[in-house]
């Protein structure tokens, strides 16, 4: 079995686009809205890229922009805090091990380390597909292609993502059966969970753990619904693609015929996925302006 991807090849889920989903890449007469051209680009994720944009960040050939809902056109010329928009790269994806104590976020208030302070050099802008609380660890995708990010985080995309999760305390296995019918905790509802009890530790146990959500905290969340205290989270697959053993920090990046391949027609087409661009081989994409932040709950 490869770490890119599973021994069973393709995702066998059918995704149907879900509303909020991008649709497919419109003709390139009618043009697309600025933010999702930006994010695209591997800037920032779209919703950034709207932050950017209100905060008077981005000009439209020379105007400075204060609305996202703006349609541009190849022709347009668009600029970041200055810094001409590159022209788009061919669609990648890359694995990366994070460790236990980075953030994954390009900046953090409290100076912490983030996951993208530790890419390698050479490696283009990225952004990550979802994200892993400071203190978990695994399998955090990244691409330099917003548009796929954020396809592969909707929960319509079908994409089971798995964990290996050390818990202290015990639990009756009907339980954890029981969470295959989803649960609800003071009020937020938890959609179908796989769980199953892997192994005795001393006072604590091992989990593998698989969902498709992915909502903040959930794992832990569930966890501590039955009585559980997790110690340890280790997420070692996100749809097809496996951590295997891809050391701690390290980064791989997916060939772009397995990407294909996984991804299949129709995440392509909702991603607006491009396998034909150019690949740049030196970084051309404005780094964002340290700024002050609001603290931000975990």
């Amino acid at each position: 079995m490869t770490r890119s991807a599973s021994k069973a090849g393709p995702s066998r889920a059918k995704p149907k686009r879900a509303a909020g989903a991008s649709a497919p890449e419109p003709a390139s007469g009618k043009g697309e809205r600025i933010a999702k051209v930006i994010a695209r680009a591997g800037i920032c994720s779209r919703r950034d890229a709207e932050r950017m944009i209100a905060e008077k960040r981005v000009k439209l050939n020379g105007r400075v922009l204060d609305t996202p809902a703006t349609i541009v056109k190849p022709d347009d010329r668009i600029e970041v805090d200055g810094n001409p928009l590159a022209a788009r790269e061919r669609t990648r994806l890359w694995l990366f091990h994070k460790p236990k104590g980075l953030v994954t976020t390009n900046r953090d208030p409290e100076g912490r380390p983030t996951v993208f302070s530790r890419m390698p050099a050479g490696m283009p802008r990225v952004v990550a597909v979802g994200r892993l609380d400071i203190n978990t660890e695994g399998l955090l995708l990244l691409t330099n292609d917003g548009g796929l990010a954020r396809i592969l985080e909707l929960p319509s995309t079908g994409w089971l993502r798995r964990y290996r999760v050390r818990v202290h305390g015990r639990v009756d296995p009907a339980a954890l059966e029981a969470l295959r019918r989803g649960v609800t905790i003071e009020g937020m509802v938890y959609g179908a969970i796989e769980a199953a009890i892997d192994r005795e530790q001393g006072s604590n146990l091992w989990l593998t753990i698989g969902l498709r959500e992915g909502k903040n905290r959930e794992v832990k969340r569930v966890m501590e619904h039955l009585g559980l205290s997790v110690n340890r989270l280790l997420r070692i697959s996100y749809g097809p693609f496996q951590l295997g053993d891809l050391a701690p920090g390290a980064v791989e990046e997916v060939k772009g015929r397995v990407l294909q391949d996984q991804l299949g027609k129709t995440l392509t087409e909702a991603a607006g996925a491009d396998f034909e661009a150019p690949v740049r081989t030196v970084e051309a994409v404005p780094k964002e302006k340290p700024r002050a932040h609001r603290r931000r709950t975990a």
